[in-house]
């Protein structure tokens, strides 16, 4: 480290009088003196360069920090703030090697760059071994077509469930998207349902044919969507199966009612909230799913209203769907008014005409005008 003195002295005169030609070679001197000995450097001796490198890499044109951005990009512990720096560089080709590789860019930069920066900044951030979901809900936001695809076939990305619901959004009308979303085995059930209900004929038998080792529980699911969602069909969701049976256990246990919904809800259990409220109501649990996936309100403040339900319970399932479907806060408002209004006998007869039509799979689920606001 010793040579890093003459080095640093001669940085004064290469910054503040050199030619372009004097700086990068007086970086490329550096850079070998660091790549050279990364893996003995301390953390004090690695901010020495990076103090060097972050004052050179302002002063030099774009060829020069690309190659930089590639020299230093694989390294594990290269210096941090130049790293920065050259991740969220305007010029791609600097950019991009450091975007897809470097480890040493948190969160923030990601974002930050995935947020303002060029689609060709986003498909190389897209390439990166891990990927949170802070990052991939940028992507799958901004991103055009190469990067949605890249980001989805990646399998170190992790999606939140707003990621999930703009990635079956986007699928609509793209059946390689869709087969790609729906291939991976991190998709929330609920999500699975709505992007199969939108799928064609063509993306449900590619899930099914490829993915043999979940081939019973993507054939159960797509007879759901495509058969009126059969008990036989639904059991094949290991998802569904569990929860099932830890409902019917509490319920074995301690009579189900308002309490464990509102828990379930406010967990955010899809299946052991339709599971509860289906036994609560005493209504098959087409019915109660196909409600709780339905971008309207209507059949489940229904449903809470036959149930018993008070409008605080009512307003956990609403925010349960609100999570898959993207349900505003003045939607919310306007449904928990209308449930209020609603009288249960209305519901109970409106909740029978349900029962019926779910005997046949073609029906349109559409409530009558008076089911809520009658």
């Amino acid at each position: 480290m010793t040579r890093t003195l003459p080095l640093i002295e001669e940085l004064e005169a290469a910054v503040t009088s050199g030619t372009n030609a004097r700086r990068i070679e007086m970086l490329t001197r550096v850079t070998d003196l660091f790549v050279g000995g990364a893996p003995r450097y301390s953390d004090e001796q690695i901010g020495i360069f990076d103090d060097v490198m972050v004052r050179l890499v302002g002063t030099i044109e774009a060829k020069a920090r690309a190659r930089l951005a590639h020299r230093l990009a694989p390294i594990v512990n290269a210096p941090a703030h130049v790293m920065h720096m050259l991740a969220i560089d305007d010029d791609v080709e600097v950019a991009r090697p450091v975007l897809s590789q470097s480890e040493r860019l948190d969160d923030s930069v990601l974002v930050t760059s995935a947020s303002s920066k060029s689609q060709q900044h986003l498909f190389a951030i897209a390439q990166r071994k891990s990927l949170s979901e802070a990052v991939t809900d940028v992507l799958v936001e901004r991103g055009d077509r190469d990067v949605v695809h890249s980001v989805v076939r990646n399998g170190g990305a992790r999606f939140s469930d707003a990621g999930f619901r703009m990635l079956v959004k986007r699928s609509a009308g793209d059946d390689d998207l869709a087969v790609e979303v729906g291939m991976r085995s991190d998709i929330p059930r609920p999500h699975f349902l709505v992007l199969l209900e939108k799928a064609s004929r063509a993306v449900r038998s590619r899930l099914a044919a490829e993915n043999p080792q979940a081939s019973s529980a993507i054939e159960g699911v797509v007879a759901e969507v495509v058969g009126g969602l059969r008990n036989e069909a639904r059991n094949a969701s290991p998802d569904f199966a569990a929860a099932q049976a830890a409902v019917e256990r509490q319920n074995r246990i301690r009579r189900l009612g308002e309490a464990e919904i509102y828990q379930y809800a406010r967990e955010r259990k899809f299946e052991e909230t339709a599971i509860a409220l289906s036994i609560l109501c005493d209504t098959p649990i087409d019915v109660v799913e196909r409600a709780l996936l339905d971008p309207g309100a209507e059949i489940v403040l229904i449903l809470a209203k036959v149930a018993g339900l008070s409008s605080t319970t009512t307003k956990a399932i609403l925010l349960l769907r609100a999570a898959d479907r993207g349900m505003s806060a003045k939607d919310l408002d306007t449904a928990l008014a209308s449930f209020n209004r609603l009288q249960p006998d209305t519901a109970r007869r409106v909740l029978g005409f349900f029962r019926t039509r779910v005997k046949k799979p073609a029906a349109a689920m559409v409530p009558p005008a008076v089911a809520v606001y009658g």
